[in-house]
C-alpha cells in the first residue's frame, strides 16, 4: 500500500491474536481475530466498516488507535509508525488528541457523578496542557458544535440526560481535542430512528466543518449509505470487499455482501442473495488459516479454487477476494 499526501491513516497486513489458557495443562491457545486486513483512511473522509458480531470490527478500531498490540502488519498515522511505539510513546501520542475513539455504550463510558462539562473536558484534563478555564471554554465549544447548550446541559450529570443527548456527549469528548481521526463505534445501534439520523448528520458536518476523518464501525448498511464515502466488509476477520459505498452496496461483487444487503431493506441493489440461498452460518466449519477463502463454507458458489486458494481481486477501485467476483450473479436461481 502506498502513502500519498491525502492518506491519514494507513492498516497494513493487521494481524491480531488472543490468547487464553486451555482447559488441560494450561496450555496457551491463540484465536485468531484478524487476518492481512488493509485498509486506508483519507484526511476528511467518512469509512464505514461493516461485517456481522464477531467479525473483527471492534477489534480493528482498538488495534489502530493503539489499545491492542497486533501480532504482524503496521498502523501508520500520518506517515508515522505507530505499532512500533514502545508503552510510554504509545501513550504519549494518545494523549496528544489526535486519534480519538468514541465508544459504543455511553452509559458505560461516562462516569456517572461526573458533571457533562466535566466528562468532556476530560481528555484535556488527560493532556493537562490547558488551564481549568480553558478546558471549561473548549469543553463549552465543543457542546455546542453538538447542538447542546452548555448553559443548560454542562452542570447535569448523564443520568438527566435522554440516550440521543448521551450520545452527543461522548461525540463533544471525542472531538474535544480536535483530532483529526474519530474512530465511533456502533454510534447509533441503541438510538431510536429520529436520534440515529440526528447522530448521523452531526458526523457528516463536523467531518465537513472540522476536516474530520471518521471511521465508523456498524453492522447497519443503511446507516451508512447516507453519510460514508467508502466501505469495507469484514468476514471472520478478513476484509472481503471494499470500495466507494454506492457501487458496493448497489453492485455488490462478493456473496457475502450481498447477503448483508438483504439485511438492509432500504438498500437498492443490482443482486441480493438471501440467508435462505447460502449454508446457515451454524453449519460453518472451522477453517484453517491462509487457506481458501474464509467464506467458502456457507458459500453455495464455492468450488475447489475457492476451497484451496486465497482470492484477491483488484479492479480500479474495488478490492474483492473473491475468485468467482465477476460470474457468481449469473449462477442466481
Amino acid at each position: 500500500m502506498t502513502t500519498t499526501p491525502e492518506t491519514l491513516l494507513e492498516i497494513d497486513g493487521l494481524d491480531v491474536s488472543f490468547g487464553r489458557r486451555g482447559a488441560l495443562r494450561g496450555a496457551a491457545r491463540r484465536t485468531r481475530v484478524l487476518t492481512g486486513v488493509r485498509l486506508d483512511v483519507r484526511a476528511g473522509d467518512i469509512i464505514g466498516v461493516i461485517g456481522e458480531t464477531g467479525s473483527g470490527k471492534t477489534t480493528l478500531a482498538r488495534t489502530a488507535v493503539g489499545l491492542v498490540r497486533p501480532d504482524a502488519g503496521a498502523v501508520r498515522f500520518d506517515g508515522h509508525e505507530l505499532t512500533g511505539l514502545d508503552r510510554r510513546a504509545l501513550r504519549e501520542f494518545r494523549r496528544s488528541g489526535q486519534v480519538q475513539y468514541m465508544f459504543q455504550d455511553p452509559l458505560r463510558s461516562q462516569d456517572p457523578d461526573l458533571t457533562i462539562r466535566q466528562i468532556v473536558a476530560e481528555p484535556l484534563t488527560v493532556a493537562g496542557s490547558l488551564t481549568r478555564q480553558e478546558r471549561a471554554a473548549r469543553a463549552d465549544e465543543a457542546l455546542a458544535l453538538v447542538g447542546l447548550d452548555a448553559d443548560q446541559f454542562g452542570d447535569r450529570v448523564p443520568g438527566q440526560l435522554s440516550g440521543g443527548q448521551r450520545q452527543r456527549v461522548s461525540l463533544a469528548r471525542a472531538i474535544v481535542t480536535r483530532p483529526r481521526l474519530l474512530f465511533s463505534d456502533e454510534p447509533v445501534s441503541a438510538l431510536d430512528a429520529s436520534n440515529r439520523n440526528l447522530v448521523l448528520a452531526l458526523l457528516d458536518r463536523l467531518r465537513r466543518e472540522l476536516g474530520l476523518a471518521v471511521v465508523v464501525i456498524s453492522h447497519d448498511l443503511s446507516s451508512l449509505a447516507g453519510i460514508a464515502d467508502r466501505v469495507a466488509v469484514l468476514y471472520r476477520g478478513r476484509l472481503v470487499e471494499q470500495g466507494p459505498i454506492g457501487d458496493v452496496l448497489q453492485h455488490p461483487r462478493h456473496p457475502y455482501t450481498a447477503l448483508l444487503t438483504a439485511s438492509a431493506p432500504s438498500v437498492r441493489t443490482e443482486h441480493r442473495l438471501l440467508p435462505a440461498q447460502l449454508r446457515a452460518s451454524g453449519e460453518r466449519e472451522p477453517w484453517p488459516d491462509d487457506t481458501g477463502c474464509v467464506f467458502a463454507p456457507r458459500c453455495r458458489f464455492a468450488d475447489d479454487t475457492c476451497r484451496t486458494e486465497p482470492a484477491a481481486v483488484r479492479t480500479a477501485a474495488r478490492t474483492v477476494a473473491c475468485h468467482h467476483a465477476e460470474t457468481w450473479r449469473d449462477r442466481i436461481g
